[in-house]
This record gives structure tokens, sequence and C-alpha cells, in this order.
């Protein structure tokens, strides 16, 4: 376990600085993990690796479970293509949401998406002459998504 003192303690010597701080924080439950890999990688390059694929698996279970891409083993190649050129757009959207709006920095994907697909706009339009947009079903998230000042450079 690696520690650091930032100040320096009056009452308690560094042995049993040492001492409370092993009793407070080692709790038997630590654990470690193994990698093992088929390739002779260097313990950083395996590390950076396995938080890569890691990553990419939290991105593919966000499609699957909170923008609700069907399955997609049944499907022709385009269709796969398509599906996923959305999916990753919606990430990339729901990320910049976040990103740029700091209220919603740790709302996740799944009510993100909800909120604004139940933006609804009816469109009232009599003979096909005046036409009149009526918008509905705001709520404090995506009237913070509307409202925000989306300027693209």
């Amino acid at each position: 376990m690696d520690y650091s003192i930032q100040t320096k303690l009056i009452e308690l010597s560094e042995d049993d600085t040492v001492k409370l701080l092993e009793g407070k924080f080692i709790t038997g439950r630590e654990g470690f993990f193994c990698l093992k890999s088929s390739k002779n990688l260097t313990l950083t390059e395996a590390l950076l690796t396995y938080r890569k694929k890691d990553s990419i698996e939290k991105i593919f279970n966000s499609l699957k479970n909170e923008i609700d891409i069907k399955p997609l083993r049944v499907w022709t190649d385009n269709s796969i293509y398509g599906v996923l050129i959305i999916g990753f757009i919606t990430q990339v959207f729901v990320s910049l949401i976040r990103f740029e709006i700091p209220e919603l920095k740790h709302t996740s994907t799944k009510f993100i998406k909800t909120t604004l697909s139940n933006l609804t706009v009816t469109i009232n339009s009599w003979m096909r002459k005046t036409k009149r947009f009526i918008h509905s079903n705001f709520d404090a998230i995506n009237t913070m998504i509307s409202d925000y000042n989306w300027v693209i450079t």
C-alpha cells in the first residue's frame, strides 16, 4: 500500500501513523487481479490494453442496454453498419450533452434518451396553408438541452 503524509503529525510518530492507516484501510478485501495474454506485453502495455477493452465493452453495453440497439445477429451487413453508426452518433451526442451541460454530467444515457424521446412537435395546418408548430412534453432535462446555446465551429 502506498501512503503519504501531507502534514506533520504532532501526536503520532510515523510508525504509529502507518499502523493507523493499515488498521483503517487494510480490510482483507483488497484482492488483486491477473491479466493473461498470448502476447509478450510489458505490465503497462497489458494494463492499457485491458482498460481500452473495458471502455469498448462499456460503450457496446450502453449501445445495447441504454440506446436500445436490437440484436444484430440476423441483419444484413449494411443494416448492422447503419445501426452502429446511428448508435455511435447517439453516444457522441449524449457525451457532448454531458460535457457541455455540467448539471447533466452524471445523468444516465438512458434517462437523457428517454427525456429527449418524449419531446413532441405537432404540426397544425389547414388545407396545407398555414402551419403552426406546437412543442410539448418539456421537462427539466430536455429544457436544459434545448435552451443551451449550441455553437458548432
